[in-house]
Order: C-alpha cells, then structure tokens, then sequence
C-alpha cells in the first residue's frame, strides 16, 4: 500500500506523480500516469473509503480528464467531512469535499471558505434497520449508530428522528465508523445506520432481514448534499487551478450519465463493491433521481433552504453565512461556458 508522504507537495510541479486509483483508509488517489505534468491539488474526501457519492474523482482520473486539465490530483480519504474541513482551513489540503453541514459551520465561525462546486448535490442515503422497526417512530430507544456529532451521518439520523417527532435524548447514539456500519447493524450492536446507496444495497442483499426505513432523498428533496470547497485565500491565488479542477469534474458527470457500463465498472474497482450492487445504485442515482449535476450545481433555493434547515434542527453552529460570499461560481461558471450547458433533461442542474 502507498501511503501519502507526511510533507506537503508544492502546487506547482512538472512531475506528476504515478499513484493507484483507490487505497484504503488515509492513502491517496492518483492523477494520472507518470507522463502527465501540471499542477497538483492535495484533495480532502470524506468517507474512509470511496463511495459512489464521491467516485466522480476517480472517474475523472481514469479518463483522464484531470490529465486533460493539466492537473495531478492526489486525494486522501477521511473518517468524515468534519475531518476534511480542518484540513481545508489548516492548509494541509487545496481542495475539500464533504457534506455541506460542515462547510457552513466553518464559514459560520469565520473559517473562511468558499464552495466552489459540487459531487452529489442530492442526498444518496438511506437509513437502513433491521425490518422489525417498520416505521421511524420505532427508533424510540434504540441504539442508532453514528460517526461524531455535526457530521453527515449523525445529521441524517436526526432528520430521521425529527419527521418521526423525536429527538436525540430519546435515542442512543452509538460512534462507528463508516465501514463498519454493516457489520455493527448485522451483529445487533447498532439498529439503524445511515447507509450510501451501494452500501444498502449490498447490505439488504447480503441479509434479507434488513430494510430501508427512510429514504433522505425522498424526505427531503430540497436538501443539498456535496460540496467541492476551498479556503478563500487559496482561490484568492489559484482561481485558474479551481476552474480546471471544477472543469474535469463536471466532464466526469457527463460522462457518467453518457456511459453507463464503464461508469459502473469504474465506480465498482474504487468502491469494491460488486458490479451488480453498482448498477443497481446507478439505476437509483443516476437514472432516477440525477444526483451527479452536469452544470453549476449550485441552486441558490436549495442551498438557502439547506442551510435554514440546519437552523431548524438546531445544526447551525453561529450566523448563517452570506451565500454570496460563501459560494464563488467563478469556477464552475467559466466550466460551463467553456463546456456549454446542457439542457433538456430535468436531471441537468
């Protein structure tokens, strides 16, 4: 296993570095092969393994569209989008992924970020319970399994709890860690987890005993889910750098929507999920319900109403930030143009 070196690289280099697509827990992703040269951006991802949500990092370095920027990305993943923000605002990486959640909270307390694009701009979980709990009020009293308070995961539970007319003190929250979220749930430790969709998938698949309780998509479709952010003093200095990395990811939507059997055969060797457990979640996120945006991504409507919804569940650690400030669609916006906007589709955003 390569692991990534503890120095920073300089992001600005005419060596490219040749790394493999996926590793595990804090190793990184590549950007290419050894010919390729440009600059490198040190990308923060937020689930310790890639998931579907996030694959589109690794669909753009297979094609190649990273190369095409003229770009090297090497990305690590972490236990959670709490982890990659700390990261973003100390320094230690150029770009960040995570839930939004986090992103706003920083901004909230003077972080000092900007979202500058996004993944999966639409919820792609589900929170997943043994069939015995038939309905969400059945949760009172159960251990329900969570990464740390304020992450994604933990959110997700309590918009669960909140539409069943619960709240945390009558639950017990229970830290596990991503991966290990079926496991806990099939050994009885925990009684619900918040799954990504090929996880669920895989996990109803593998015993018949589990359920999807509640779809968050489906109970909260205004609800903006990933967001592609940076400091503002980095964008300050490498705006151009954002646009390209922006462009090669809006490249990696359109082509996963265009290219279905390659998608899932790409997505299925970085999540390590079988092939049929992926098609099953592209036919969910990509066919259905379009959660991968292929222009700004960015509604102002959905972002507004996201971020009042953290105030309604009690989330939003400060003032809600200025949105005109928060979000900078310079990068995304001049993709777009250089890439012309799709249209026709209601899935297009």
């Amino acid at each position: 296993m390569n692991r990534c070196p503890p120095r920073r690289y300089p992001r600005m280099t005419v060596t490219a570095l040749a790394l493999t697509a996926v590793l595990a827990v804090g190793a990184c992703g590549g950007g290419g092969d050894a010919k390729a040269a440009g600059d490198t951006i040190e990308l923060g991802l937020p689930t310790g393994v890639i998931s579907f949500a996030n694959s589109d990092v690794v669909v753009a370095d297979k094609r190649g569209f990273f190369r095409e920027a003229g770009i090297t990305v090497r990305w690590k993943n972490f236990r959670s989008g709490v982890s990659v923000v700390q990261g973003v605002v100390g320094g230690s990486l150029d770009v960040g992924g995570a839930s939004i959640e986090p992103v706003v909270n920083a901004s909230a307390r003077g972080g000092g970020l900007a979202v500058i694009g996004a993944y999966a701009d639409r919820l792609t979980v589900s929170m997943v319970t043994p069939k015995s709990i038939a309905q969400p009020a059945g949760l009172r009293g159960k251990r329900l399994g969570v990464q740390e308070i304020g992450a994604f995961r933990e959110v997700m539970t309590r918009m669960v709890l909140q539409d069943a007319g619960l709240t945390r003190d009558d639950v017990e929250y229970v830290p596990v860690d991503a991966q290990a979220y079926v496991g806990a749930l099939d050994q009885g430790r925990i009684s619900s987890a918040i799954l990504q969709t090929e996880q669920a998938v895989a996990a109803q698949r593998k015993n018949p005993g589990l359920h999807r309780l509640a779809d968050l998509n489906a109970l909260n479709p205004d609800y903006f889910y990933g967001a592609y952010f940076v400091s503002k003093p980095w964008l300050q200095e490498n705006r151009e750098l954002a646009t390209r990395f922006v462009t090669a990811i809006t490249k990696a939507h359109r082509f996963m929507y265009a290219n279905r059997a390659e998608s899932v055969k790409i997505i299925a060797a970085a999540t390590e999920f079988e092939p049929a457990v992926i098609d099953e979640a592209y036919e969910q996120l990509l066919v259905k319900q379009g959660v991968f945006p292929v222009n700004d991504g960015l509604d102002p409507t959905r972002l507004g109403k996201t971020v009042e919804q953290m105030r309604q569940y009690k989330i939003l650690e400060g003032p809600a930030p200025d949105l005109n400030a928060f979000v900078d669609r310079g990068p995304i916006g001049a993709a777009v143009k250089q890439l012309g906007p799709m249209t026709g589709d209601p899935r297009w955003h």
